[in-house]
C-alpha cells in the first residue's frame, strides 16, 4: 500500500494545489491501533507480524517529509522498513492522538481540532479549559465529550510524560488505561524493556520533544538536532525491548515553517464573523446571525490566494474529518474554514501560548498529512 505524494509546490496565485485527504481505511493513523490488535485489514506499508509483542511508538511532530529529506542525521528510522501513512484533519497533536488511540475518525470521536466550539464556548483541548473555566473537566467532563475507549476497549499500558498522566485530555484519549509516567526519555527506555520482558503484549509509547523544538525554533538547525536526538531514542528502545519485539513507529502530523507572521483575517471577513477557533492552519469563523453566506463570500475574496476556503458542509460533505459525523459533532465546528495551503497561518487574539510560534500544522499540505509507518522486528 502507498499513499499518493504530491509533488512539492511553491505557491503559485494562480492555482492551489490539491489538499492530502486523510486516507480513512486504506493507510492512516486510524488504522494502526486495530491492526496491532487483530482488529483491522489494512495492509499497512510498515510489516507488522501477529506473532510476538507489539511497540507502538508516537513522535509527535516527525512528518514524512521532514524525516525524508533529513536521513543522515536519523539513521535508525532511515533503516526502519515502511512508507508513509496520513494523519487526519485538521493535522493537529489532539485531533490526531484521539484517532491513533481510539482507531477512530474525527467526525466519530468528536475532538475536531485543537480549540473547538463546545456549548457556547471554545475549549483548549490540550489544556482542556476555556477563557472563562481554566480547568472546565466539571463542566465539560472529558469522557462525555469523547465517549469512545482508547484501544478499542483492550487494556494496553501506555508509557508517557508523567505530567501529562491526570490531564483533561488524557482522561479523553486514554482514560482507562494503565498509564506509566516518565520524566527522562532513560526512564521511557527502562519502562518500555521492563514492560515487555514482563510479559505484556502490546504497549504504546508517546514523546512529544520533536514538536516541541519545531514550534519554538522552526525546521532548521534545532530541530535537526532533536531529530537527531530521537533518532538515538529510537535505537536505544530497539536495543532495550526483548527479542521477538516489532517496534512500529509513527507521528502524529508533520510541520510547516511558517516564520514569525501570521495574517490577519481580513477586516471585510471579520465584520461578519461572531467568534474563532481551531488554529492558525485550520481557522474556523463563526459567522454572526444570517451572515454565514456572506462570510464565506467576503473569505474566498480576501484568502483564496493562500488558503483553502470551505463552508461548513463542504468539509462535511467531502469527507475531511471522516464519511459519518452526528450533528453533536457537527455543531464544534465553524461555519467557514480558512485552511492555508501557503506557508502561513492565520490570527485568533485569544490563541495564544507562552511563546510565537514558528513550526505549526493543521492543514492538508502534504507536509503536514503525510506521517511516517515504519517498523522494525528486533
Amino acid at each position: 500500500m502507498q499513499v499518493e505524494q504530491p509533488t512539492k509546490q511553491q505557491h503559485d496565485p494562480t492555482a492551489s494545489p490539491v489538499p492530502v485527504r486523510p486516507a480513512f481505511g486504506r493507510g492512516c493513523i486510524t488504522d494502526l491501533v486495530p491492526t496491532l490488535l487483530g482488529h483491522g485489514t489494512v495492509n499497512l506499508p510498515a510489516p507488522v507480524p501477529r506473532s510476538g509483542s507489539h511497540l507502538l511508538l508516537v513522535l509527535d511532530g516527525v512528518g514524512w517529509e521532514q524525516l525524508a529529506e533529513r536521513s543522515a542525521v536519523a539513521p535508525t528510522l532511515s533503516a526502519m522498513a515502511g512508507g508513509p501513512i496520513t494523519t487526519v484533519a485538521p493535522s493537529t497533536t489532539a485531533t490526531a492522538l484521539t484517532s491513533i488511540t481510539t482507531g477512530l475518525t474525527p467526525a466519530e470521536h468528536g475532538i475536531v481540532g485543537y480549540r473547538m466550539l463546545v456549548d457556547d464556548q471554545v475549549l483548549n483541548c490540550l489544556r482542556w479549559g476555556t477563557e472563562l473555566q481554566p480547568d472546565a473537566r466539571a463542566t465539560i467532563p472529558p469522557d462525555l465529550l469523547q465517549p469512545y475507549p482508547p484501544f478499542m476497549g483492550h487494556a494496553v499500558p501506555l508509557v508517557t510524560k508523567e505530567e501529562f498522566r491526570r490531564s483533561g485530555f488524557s482522561e479523553a484519549h486514554l482514560r482507562g488505561s494503565p498509564i506509566v509516567g516518565y520524566r527522562t526519555t532513560a526512564v521511557m527506555v527502562h519502562h518500555l524493556g521492563r514492560l515487555l520482558r514482563d510479559g505484556e503484549r502490546t504497549l504504546y509509547a508517546y514523546y512529544d520533544g520533536v514538536d516541541k523544538v519545531a514550534h519554538e525554533y522552526g525546521l532548521g538547525p534545532a530541530y535537526d538536532a532533536e531529530l537527531a536526538y530521537v533518532d538515538r531514542l529510537v535505537a536505544d528502545v530497539l536495543a532495550a525491548v526483548p527479542t521477538g519485539t516489532t517496534v512500529l513507529v509513527t507521528a502524529d502530523h508533520g510541520q510547516v515553517d511558517c516564520g514569525r507572521g501570521l495574517l490577519p483575517v481580513a477586516a471585510d471577513v471579520m465584520r461578519h464573523v461572531a467568534r474563532l477557533s481551531g488554529e492558525a492552519r485550520f481557522r474556523w469563523l463563526h459567522a454572526r446571525p444570517g451572515r454565514a453566506a456572506d462570510l464565506a463570500a467576503a473569505a474566498r475574496s480576501c484568502h483564496a490566494d493562500v488558503a483553502w476556503v470551505l463552508t461548513v458542509d463542504e468539509v462535511v460533505d467531502e469527507g475531511w474529518l471522516g464519511p459519518r459525523m452526528g450533528s453533536d459533532v457537527r455543531s464544534r465546528l465553524g461555519d467557514v474554514a480558512l485552511v492555508p495551503f501557503a506557508d502561513t497561518g492565520f490570527e485568533d487574539p485569544a490563541d495564544t501560548g507562552p511563546f510565537e510560534l514558528i513550526g505549526r500544522h493543521g492543514s492538508l499540505t502534504a507536509a503536514e498529512m503525510l506521517v511516517p509507518c515504519l517498523s522494525a522486528t528486533v
